[in-house]
């Protein structure tokens, strides 16, 4: 029994000559080409997430900064009404006749009908 488990220990034994490694183990190049992988996912999210995200926040600034009187309005709560009065980051929308509400510009999801800018000269 006893020279059975002496006989274990010498197979466990670590030789004296270490493996041998390959040659970019212990280099900058080996070194970064770990990151690659991470570069490359990184680059993936920002194309298909992060970059379509930021167009339609722009398109969504855009059109809540082009907000007028007589547009045709959808909100975020689903109130299909006219835009009334637009004041600083509010709008009145007038949901049914004699109904209005006051919303947060940012709140309106979509404009169905664009009224066109008044293009006659103003009289004094």
């Amino acid at each position: 029994m006893l020279s059975l488990i002496s006989q274990a220990f010498a197979e466990t034994a670590p030789s004296a000559a270490p493996a041998p490694q390959g040659p970019a183990s212990n280099t900058v190049e080996g070194a970064l080409m770990q990151f690659v992988p991470l570069f490359l996912i990184f680059g993936v999210f920002y194309f298909f997430l992060i970059r379509p995200q930021q167009k339609k926040y722009e398109q969504h600034k855009t059109m809540v900064e082009g907000l007028r009187r007589g547009d045709r309005v959808v909100t975020g709560g689903g109130f299909i009404g006219t835009v009334v009065k637009v004041e600083g980051d509010e709008a009145v929308v007038e949901i049914a006749d004699g109904v209005k509400v006051t919303v947060v510009k940012s709140t309106i999801t979509q404009v169905n009908a664009k009224t066109e800018p008044d293009a006659s000269p103003k009289k004094d």
